[in-house]
């Protein structure tokens, strides 16, 4: 457990790493999103206490990069549900370093 605890936090240092050219608010949803894993916009802005608009603006970015995935909620169609995309960070740094 511990070894999987560790490989999650290398796995957001790696991503922090990526992320650092955002501002704090995208930083904060996906902290949240790699805590939590997949979330709702709803969800989002309750853990965050971020507005409405702003974390509306964050998961656009995120997702805008490639760094978020999204799906369509089967409960209700009309809501998305997102989650941090790390695998795709870690590729992209793994392919940048070769």
């Amino acid at each position: 457990m511990e070894g999987n605890a560790q490989q999650r936090d290398q796995s957001w240092d790696d991503a922090a790493a990526q992320l650092e050219e955002y501002p704090p608010s995208v930083k904060l949803v996906a902290k949240v999103l790699d805590i939590h894993g997949e979330l709702g916009q709803q969800a989002i802005i309750e853990e965050t206490l971020l507005p409405s608009r702003t974390v509306r603006h964050a998961v656009s970015l995120l997702d805008e990069n490639g760094h978020l995935n999204s799906r369509h909620c089967w409960k209700d169609a009309r809501k998305r549900l997102y989650s941090l995309e790390l695998d795709q960070i870690e590729t992209e740094q793994q392919s940048i370093a070769q």
